[in-house]
């Protein structure tokens, strides 16, 4: 994988998980925690999206828009456990 490559999932994970946290109402783990959120997140926004069947189109719009729903839904579910 190349540095650009890493360098963008970074920049992804992090906004994503940052809206995640914004989204829950301190749901946010810090900056790192962040960014690992977001990236899980867009794995499992990504296999929701495909297993429903919902095209978001491609692009930096869509690959953030996909990783937070799948953050808040790491989120959702981690506040579940801890409760």
């Amino acid at each position: 994988m190349e540095l650009e490559a890493i360098l963008i999932m970074l920049v992804i994970g992090g906004v994503a998980g940052w809206l995640a946290g914004a989204l829950l109402k301190g749901g946010g783990m810090g900056l790192s925690g962040n960014i690992v959120v977001g990236i899980i997140g867009s794995v499992v926004g990504g296999v929701i999206f495909q297993a429903v069947g919902i095209s978001i189109g491609g692009g930096l719009i869509g690959a953030i828009v996909s990783a937070t729903v799948g953050a808040v839904i790491i989120l959702l579910v981690l506040g579940a456990i801890k409760k």
